[in-house]
Formats: C-alpha cells, structure tokens, sequence
C-alpha cells in the first residue's frame, strides 16, 4: 500500500495459505474465557480433542502453543547443538531461526540422502511452497539416523489439514520426531494464535515447560476445542477447498501460467515474466508470494469468493 496506494480494503491479499472461510466463531462466548486465567481442566480438555483429531497414538504427547511460529523459535533453542539439515526451498523461518541460536544450516533436498554430520533436520510436509510430500517411510527412517546421532527431526505439518493422510503422527511413537500442527490455517482463524507440538513425550515435556504456564489465551483453548471437534466441517471445508483451488488452477492456467505444484490452500505458478506480473498485479491491488532467487515463481492463496476470482482472471489477463 506504501507503494501502490489503496486501503485495505481495497486489496485483494492472495499473499498467505489461510482458509478465506473461517471457522464460524460462536457469537456467545462464555464471559469465563475472557475474564480468568486459562485453567489446567481447559488445556487438557483441548489436547483432548487435539488427540481425537490428529489421530494421536498412545506414548505421543501434545503440547499447546500460541501458534506454530513459537515452536519454530523455540525449537533450536531446545535441541541439542549441532548442525541441522534444512530440506528446501521452503518457509524461511525454519533457517532462521536455527542460525540465530547458533546452529550451522545445511542445505538439503533429497530426504533419502541425509547429510553426513548433521544432527537434526526440519521437513515441511507438505511443503511451502510447492506442496512438496515425503513419504512416511521415509521420514522413519530419518529419524532413526538422526536418533543415533542424539538429534531430533522437526516436521512442519501446517498444511496437513488439508489431506490428513500425509501426518507423520502415526508413526511418531518411539522416535525424535517433532511434529508441528498449525491451527488458523486451515480453520482461517490464524489472529488466535493456537499451535501443536505432537511427539516424544521427553520433547514434548521440554516444550512445555519452555512455553511456560498460560501460554495460550482463553478464548484460543475454548474456540480450538469447539473447531477441532467439528469433523462435519472440517471434511466439508477440505472438499470445498479442492474446489476452489483447481478452479484457481484454471484461472492461471488461460493466463499463461504453469501450475508447479502447491496444496489446496495455496498455488505454485510458473512465468517466465513472473516478477513482471507480479508488479502488475500489484499496481490494481492485487498482492501474491514472490520469491527471491526464483523469478519465475508466484506463490496464490484462494481467492474468497466469485468476485475475486474474476478479479484476478481480469488483471492476469491485462498483463499478457
């Protein structure tokens, strides 16, 4: 806006992966939620909930977070010291997080080559921003490598929602694996704050005493465990989604894009003119994901409606 003017509301952000339908909040609250401090009988009640609804096993813990972005800083923080494999291209968060509590970051991309001497390793799965899937098998046999050399594997699930098959939850129990679980994305609710760690209980129990108590608000406990009980939405929310995406993918496709991959809160797209594009888009208030060092890339969360999908098919097309 500092450069192309407008108001927000004028905008059209396509800039993040959050479900432009939200999870409808309850108009009636309990006053309690806001007015005491959470208590230990909410928290559990949410991990509750959060272990019928990410297929939690026996002997795998849950730690309540305001939002996965806390976990990612907390993570290197924790681990033990040593270097720690990176697969990428992916959110850049993970990197920096980890340089800045002073591990070495290796660049890695093949998760059936680990890197020799790295003691931990970060996976985003699926992954931003080209939906990038790695299989389970894969991920066990990681993390038994990274368990003999005293480390631990982070897995970032923040758009496992969206096709729950791709968790490593099921096969976490007796390994060094981290699972990251995002709530505001798929529920669109990202302003709560509210994240999960899933895993060994010896990590999960370090997390939570880092976090300390009352990490997480009232209303963050009370809403969580109301949407994440609410299995008729969610399935109806992911085939709504799929929808949405692929008529996206048409959309950019007649543009004279090539879709390169992505999840159905989000789009990968191909141009050899992406930059260009880009800036086009911007200049009608239009605002997608660049990426620095890839300038053929475009990252398009869903447009929310009729309206805007038009919208971005009309400016998309002004700029061929």
């Amino acid at each position: 806006m500092a450069r192309h003017g407008g108001t927000p509301q004028q905008w059209l952000d396509l800039s993040t992966g959050i479900n432009p339908w939200p999870w409808p909040i309850p108009s009636d609250l309990p006053p309690a939620v806001w007015q005491r401090l959470p208590s230990r009988v909410d928290q559990d009640h949410l991990i509750a909930v959060a272990r019928t609804a990410y297929r939690v096993p026996g002997g795998v813990e849950i730690a309540i977070a305001p939002g996965t972005q806390a976990l990612i800083q907390w993570m290197p923080r924790l681990a033990a010291p040593g270097p720690v494999a990176i697969m990428g291209p992916t959110y850049g968060e993970h990197a920096l997080t980890w340089q800045s509590a002073g591990h070495e970051v290796v660049a890695w991309d093949d998760p059936g080559n680990l890197p020799e001497g790295v003691c931990h390793a970060v996976i985003v799965n699926p992954n931003n921003p080209d939906g990038r899937v790695v299989s389970p098998d894969a991920i066990v046999q990681l993390a038994a490598r990274l368990g003999e050399r005293g480390g631990w594997l982070v897995l970032d699930e923040a758009f496992a929602d969206v096709e729950p098959s791709v968790s490593a939850v099921a096969v976490c129990k007796g390994l060094p694996i981290v699972i990251l679980r995002s709530f505001g994305k798929f529920y669109g609710l990202a302003g709560l704050r509210l994240g999960f760690a899933i895993g060994a209980p010896e990590i999960v129990q370090r997390i939570v005493a880092a976090l300390g108590p009352w990490s997480c608000s009232g209303p963050a406990l009370h809403i969580g465990a109301l949407a994440l009980a609410d299995r008729q939405w969610a399935e109806g929310t992911r085939d709504r989604l799929k929808r949405q995406a692929n008529r996206l993918d048409d959309v950019l496709a007649r543009t004279g894009f090539e879709v390169a991959g992505g999840t159905s809160l989000f789009r990968l797209a191909r141009h050899r003119d992406a930059l260009k594009r880009h800036a086009t888009l911007a200049r009608q208030h239009i605002w997608c994901r660049c990426f620095e060092g890839h300038e053929d890339l475009l990252r398009f969360g869903l447009p929310p409606d009729e309206a805007a999908l038009h919208r971005l098919s009309a400016a998309l097309a002004e700029g061929e």
